[in-house]
Formats: structure tokens, sequence, C-alpha cells
């Protein structure tokens, strides 16, 4: 299983701030925004990462991750020109992801919740195995808002309806996908929609018709967050810094998730941060591997 993460587009709601930057690469809280996204891959154990961004994004990417070595990881990185739709991610990357399975996640989104890195080990080598697609939906207030799930009375997906005026469902479709190898000749054999964008949606739709895809629920005691407004950005930045002020824990702390997924030893994860001083991240990082 290799991961992409779509960071791309212009940021247009977040404006004037993403004028300057990518959206992913503003702060939540206490570390960028693409660190969230990120640690989902590597808790579902994916080591090989792509990072599709725009053409003057990528140079503050590679300053912020480099080539993920410092985390255990190898990050790769290539440039989606226009804001073409979430499906395009599969013909961009078709050569990152040859004959493997790929999970998209989207770069604005944050989950955080019990046994995640389980479920989506569990998830991942479903896929790998038996083929065909899973996307993780989570109940919402106001579900015509939302792609959102339509089920039969045996808890199956019937159906994904993109912004229903009459929602058959509270749980939309999060921006977490995993598909295997086919997703790429899906994708590059879509028709763009009436927005003139490959629609994920679709992608999905095409698992379900050939009955290829499975639904993971993320309920309650779970945790779905887009940053992508200036309201869902400061809402995210609070609950993070709740939950970390709590529990004493750092959600989405790179090294701690190399550490704790075997990806890096205690003696190289200190050497990589041995220069930095006085920052409270990085002691954090020090009392759990030292």
């Amino acid at each position: 299983m290799k991961g992409i993460i779509l960071a791309g587009g212009s940021g247009t709601r977040l404006y004037p701030t993403t004028l300057v930057t990518s959206k992913q690469l503003l702060p939540v809280f206490d570390k960028p925004m693409i660190y969230y996204p990120l640690s989902v891959l590597m808790l579902a154990g994916i080591r090989n990462i792509l990072i599709i961004t725009t053409e003057k994004d990528v140079p503050e990417f590679q300053k912020l991750l480099g080539d993920g070595k410092h985390f255990g990881i190898n990050l790769s990185y290539k440039i989606q020109k226009q804001p073409n739709g979430l499906a395009e991610a599969f013909i961009i990357g078709e050569d990152f992801i040859g004959k493997d399975c790929v999970t998209l996640i989207l770069g604005d989104n944050i989950f955080f919740g019990p046994r995640f890195s389980g479920t989506l080990k569990y998830r991942s080598k479903q896929v790998e195995k038996e083929g065909g697609a899973c996307i993780f939906s989570y109940p919402v207030k106001q579900p015509e808002r939302f792609g959102i799930v339509e089920f039969d009375k045996d808890g199956r997906v019937v159906s994904i309806e993109e912004k229903p005026e009459k929602p058959k469902s509270k749980y939309a479709v999060t921006g977490l996908y995993m598909y295997d190898n086919s997703v790429i000749n899906y994708a590059k054999n879509l028709t763009p929609s009436a927005r003139g964008e490959l629609e994920i949606t679709d992608i999905n739709n095409i698992y379900l018709k050939n009955n290829l895809l499975r639904m993971e629920r993320l309920g309650r005691g779970f945790s779905w967050l887009d940053t992508g407004t200036h309201e869902s950005l400061l809402q995210a930045g609070q609950y993070v810094q709740t939950i970390e002020e709590n529990q004493g824990i750092k959600m989405a702390c790179l090294e701690e998730v190399a550490f704790r997924m075997k990806f890096l030893s205690k003696s190289k994860i200190l050497s990589n941060i041995k220069n930095v001083k006085n920052n409270e991240y990085y002691d954090y990082v020090r009392s759990l591997v030292g």
C-alpha cells in the first residue's frame, strides 16, 4: 500500500492567508496542518508517500518535510497544475503507485480516535488481499453539505449522493479512501462533472456498482475535522489544544508515530532533534524516547 496526500488547490476560502502559503502549511495549534494527514498514513503502516501540491508550494513542503527520512518514510512530490478534482490524484500519481494499492487522504482532514491505527492497518490489508475499495464515513449534523452514504437494512452501502437535498442518512464520506490498483484506470476513464472536475464520488460509485466498495463507520468517540474555512481552522486548533493539554499527549507528532510504528530507533530520533532546544514540541518527543 502506498499513500497520497492531496495538498493542492488555491485555498480561496482561507484568503488572504493562503495568498502567501499553502493551506496545508498553516498551523493547527502547534504543528503544520500537513502533519495530521501524514500521521494517518504512517499509522496505517504506509511508508512510501506522495504529496501532490501546486508548483509554487513544492519548495515549501520540501523545506518542511524533505525526503521524509527523518520520519522513517519516503516522501516524493508531484504538481497538480489546476484543481481538476480529487480523482486526478491517481492520474498524476500513476507512476508512483505502480502496481500497488493506494490510500488517498485530503491534506486538510484531521482524524482522531481510539484504536484508529488498528482499523487503518486492518482495512489496508483487506484491500491489498481482497481488492476493491474502502471509504470512511462519519455522522454529521448537516448532511446536505456533504457526500452522503445510504445503507440497506443490513448496513451495506446502497448509494452515495453528493450534497443531497433530502439526505438518506447522516453519514458523510470523509477525505480518506483506500483503493486497489484498478483506481488508476477508473480515474483515466472518468468524464468530468458539470463543474469540470474528476469526482471521487464517481470513483466510489464504480466500486459500488461492482460490489467492491466497503465502508468503515467512524462513530461515537471519534473526531473528523475539515479545516477548509477560517471557522473550522480555529475550531480544529482549539480541539487539538484541548486534547493535548487535558491528556498530556501530542496529536500527529510524526516523531512519536515513527517511534511507535518502529520506523525509527530512539537513537535516530534523538540524533535528528539534538540541535533543537527550548521547544515544547521537541521536549515532548525527548520525554517519550529519551
